[in-house]
């Protein structure tokens, strides 16, 4: 654990920030009810079985990790913000990360993060608003959290302001086609059986517009890239439960809290006859961004300023494959 005099000096003077953000009603912006997301992953962390649900979790906070490893030095101070059970932290060692700070929105699900080797401390706090002085952190690592706040743009600029100068943000959201399999069959189902639908599937950040949002932030060196994770399942309701016991429920404010029993039924039939596998089971697809950013610093290379180069493209041309000038022929 880090001692109790430097964890109060990297907190902000204003330590109410997170108390007040806690209370914070619904603003005409906000896409997402982020009460009702703790409650999703207060409800998850306390589950019994909860390793049960943690597949998935593991499985792309071991990838965050080796792109933590990609760089060559050691972090002093890190902080993994939407931590929840230390996804990230199990798979870091103390070469990479010396001390750490593991923050998430619910504290039932901090309780039982499992850590890593390094020395690390938890902390309340929701990813919108991060209660730490600026130029504070080496590294900032975030690990399928950011597809649930509001705010994205305001979010990433926090990161950026609590890392140090040449620290780096390494992170992996949900990506635009997470779980299409099971939105197209509820949306097909409800509108078969209710005349319409409402949204089942949160919205999710496309990849496209990713590596924009880091360069408006203040990032730069950025390095978008995307993988796809695919599970499966002996069918719909285990979708259903495996994504409730990971704290990934819909929280969309305008999602209806009602299904059907028999729109289930007929989703779990479509999902079946459109994407099933020949041994029964549907397969469900998440769609996994990561990003990396670097906070400007005078020792980081930077792009030669427009028209200083000395050779044109059109002079490429004209050498062979082996390296020869064919111009004088």
């Amino acid at each position: 654990m880090i001692g109790g005099a430097t964890y109060g000096r990297l907190l902000r003077a204003s330590a109410s920030r997170w108390r007040v953000a806690e209370g914070r009603r619904r603003s005409s912006r906000s896409v997402f009810d982020r009460s009702m997301k703790k409650k999703q992953k207060e409800w998850a962390g306390s589950c019994r079985d909860t390793r049960k649900y943690d597949y998935l979790r593991d499985e792309v906070g071991s990838r965050v990790a080796d792109r933590v490893y990609d760089v060559a030095r050691t972090f002093p101070l890190a902080l993994e913000i939407g931590a929840g059970r230390g996804h990230v932290a199990q798979h870091l060692s103390k070469d990479a990360v010396e001390r750490l700070f593991v923050t998430d929105i619910s504290e039932a699900t901090l309780r039982r993060n499992v850590g890593g080797e390094m020395r690390w401390h938890a902390l309340a706090a929701d990813e919108e608003f991060l209660p730490f002085r600026e130029n504070t952190f080496d590294l900032v690592l975030s690990s399928m959290s950011l597809h649930w706040v509001n705010d994205l743009p305001g979010a990433l600029r926090q990161i950026r302001a609590v890392l140090k100068p040449d620290g780096v943000f390494i992170g992996a959201m949900a990506g635009g086609e997470t779980l299409y399999q099971l939105r197209c069959s509820l949306q097909l189902a409800e509108t078969e059986r209710e005349g319409g639908f409402s949204p089942r599937v949160s919205p999710y950040t496309a990849v496209a517009d990713l590596g924009n949002l880091l360069g408006r932030a203040g990032f730069n060196v950025l390095t978008v890239d995307t993988d796809e994770v695919r599970v499966h399942y002996p069918g719909i309701m285990e979708v259903m439960t495996d994504l409730q016991g990971m704290g990934e429920s819909n929280c969309a404010w305008n999602r209806r809290c009602l299904l059907h029993r028999d729109t289930i039924l007929a989703a779990a039939a479509v999902y079946q006859e459109m994407y099933g596998n020949e041994d029964g089971s549907v397969p469900a697809t998440f769609d996994i961004l990561y990003m990396i950013g670097w906070k400007p610093h005078h020792s980081q290379a930077k792009a030669a300023k427009r028209g200083s180069a000395t050779v044109s493209f059109g002079d490429l041309s004209k050498i062979d494959q082996n390296g020869d000038d064919k111009s004088t022929f």
